[in-house]
């Protein structure tokens, strides 16, 4: 009687990525850009008029880290072949052969849909549905069709990196206001600067890649007077929580001090255009726009938070 066995290529397929460890997936989770939604979206909870329960609260910022962390396993799974191609992408866990297209796909999946029933029955169906719109917006959207189609992906695409606090704000009043609109447009408005600024210095890298960002498509001149246009909507932007109530003192000085530095550090990238001295203008703006989006939302949350320990006579 002759025992059947299976191709060794076939087992070896069968067990791809089983030697993949805990760090890889959360890898897949880009967990860097989970971080800035859970921070985002912590303060558009917090400057939120009304109260909710602390558990809601923290299990509801819980529900949307973990759709942005989906919305990142999606992309990653998606963008395998690109992602081998760059340098700064290149050791991921897909393009490395140490997680799978398909387990990705799966694990986002997964991911997506236990992060938005959780925010519905945790907080409401609104976060739930303004999680899910992120989720499907950034993976579907901006992966699948934006990105390798027009320049304009960032701007378009922005708006999935915008929603957080506006989910935030929602899990407190289950409604959208012209506050939370204003915190979305802050981030909206901040987003093509800061990944220009990048793209300026990394344009060679997305033209191997095959991604049309600004600089490979309209050229480097046209991507400078962009930044600068979108940073001069960006910096009064940043003032208009102060202007709406939102915010207090505090966070109006900052926000005009950290605009005008916005401002500055665009006109540098915008002017200086040859040379080393130009790379170093593009690398200071994209340095300081983390900084800026940073500061705003920490001085939101300070402001808010010192109130309310005033509030409770702590």
């Amino acid at each position: 009687m002759t025992m059947m066995t299976e191709p060794a290529g076939r087992a070896d397929a069968a067990f791809a990525g089983s030697l993949a460890l805990p760090g890889d997936y959360w890898e897949l989770l880009k967990p860097r850009v989970m971080s800035l939604v859970i921070f985002t979206a912590a303060a558009g909870l917090v400057v939120a008029p009304g109260h909710v329960n602390p558990v809601v609260a923290l299990v509801s910022l819980l529900a949307t880290a973990v759709g942005a962390g989906a919305s990142g396993a999606l992309n990653m799974a998606y963008e395998a072949d690109i992602d081998g191609v760059m340098k700064r992408t290149a050791g991921r866990p897909i393009p490395t052969g140490r997680v799978t297209s398909g387990e990705a796909y799966a694990f986002g999946i997964v991911l997506s849909v236990f992060s938005v029933m959780l925010i519905g029955i945790a907080a409401n169906w609104l976060s739930a549905a303004l999680l899910a719109f992120t989720i499907v917006f950034y993976s579907l959207v901006y992966t699948v069709w934006l990105k390798r189609a027009t320049p304009q992906n960032i701007v378009i695409g922005g708006a999935a990196g915008a929603l957080p606090p506006m989910i935030g704000y929602s899990i407190v009043t289950n409604s959208v206001t012209v506050d939370s609109v204003i915190l979305f447009l802050i981030i909206f408005m901040w987003t093509p600067p800061h990944f220009w600024a990048l793209a300026l210095l990394k344009s060679e890298d997305y033209a191997k890649a095959g991604i049309p960002m600004m600089p490979n498509v309209k050229g480097t001149a046209r991507t400078r007077v962009e930044i600068l246009l979108y940073t001069l909507v960006l910096a009064p932007l940043g003032v208009a929580p102060w202007f709406t109530g939102l915010a207090g003192p505090v966070y109006g000085v900052v926000a005009a001090a950290t605009g005008a530095v916005m401002l500055l550090l665009a006109w540098r990238c915008y002017s200086v255009r040859v040379g080393p001295e130009a790379d170093k203008a593009a690398k200071n703006l994209f340095a300081f726009s983390i900084l800026y989006l940073f500061l705003l939302f920490a001085v939101l949350l300070a402001e808010r938070g010192l109130a309310l320990a005033s509030h409770l006579g702590l």
